[in-house]
């Protein structure tokens, strides 16, 4: 499993990280996140809201930070 979390270091990015983070301690410990800061890649990558998070090259969250519940639901496809 490949996870990104997605912004230009904004607050919210961060808060987005640590959620992402945090539900990854709990359902697959050992789980590395990408943190991406670079514009040129978020161009790339089609992200027009951050901050982002991207699972296996697919947007599942953008414009907002969710709760760890909504990230967790994301990581195992439920939501």
């Amino acid at each position: 499993m490949e996870i990104k979390v997605v912004g230009p270091g904004c607050p919210n990015c961060k808060n987005l990280l640590k959620v992402t983070k945090q539900a990854l301690e709990e359902l697959a410990p050992g789980t590395e996140v990408e943190y991406v800061t670079d514009v040129q890649k978020m161009v790339e990558m089609g992200i027009m809201q951050t901050p982002a998070l991207v699972i296996d090259g697919t947007v599942v969250l953008s414009g907002f930070v969710p709760d760890l519940k909504t990230v967790r639901n994301k990581i195992k496809g439920n939501g």
